[in-house]
């Protein structure tokens, strides 16, 4: 696939997809060394809580208002939130949840970056882009800090 040429505001967001779809890398390589659930959902609880629902929540308040919520690929980007929000915020993981979560937070990833973010990147305007550049930089912990999660199961 020849890569997709990102707007620079646009370019933080994509690498936060790029470190998600690295969790979801780690979340398989776990499930395939039959890693024990609660080792995972361990790694999955502090992800979503560090990054992951922040980053919904500034896709939700300044991206997608681009297209608008009645727009069928916001629909379906809210809904994708609105499971794997469900998914991630079970108290307890089975391997079933733990894939689902993999597979989903993939998918997810990849109609954001080949279809939804296509789209925006031609409908926004220079005001609207510069709006989420500010909101991803402000205050805005780190990515890498998933990294420092020391139970590293994948390996």
């Amino acid at each position: 696939m020849t890569p997709i040429k990102r707007h620079n505001a646009l370019q933080p967001i994509s690498h936060d997809h790029h470190h998600a779809l690295l969790v979801s890398w780690k979340i398989r390589m776990g499930l395939r060394k039959s890693i024990e659930p609660e080792r995972v959902k361990g790694f999955c609880d502090f992800f979503y809580a560090s990054h992951l629902a922040d980053h919904f929540a500034l896709e939700e308040k300044y991206i997608f208002p681009v297209l608008g919520g009645k727009h069928e690929l916001i629909r379906k980007a809210l809904a994708d939130h609105h499971r794997l929000s469900a998914l991630f915020s079970q108290e307890h993981a089975d391997v079933e949840t733990l894939a689902r979560i993999e597979k989903e937070l993939e998918e997810h990833v990849r109609f954001e970056e080949r279809i939804l973010f296509d789209e925006i990147q031609k409908m926004a305007t220079e005001e609207q882009l510069n709006l989420v550049a500010i909101a991803h930089s402000a205050g805005k912990e780190d990515i890498k800090n998933i990294e420092r999660w020391e139970d590293e199961f994948w390996l």
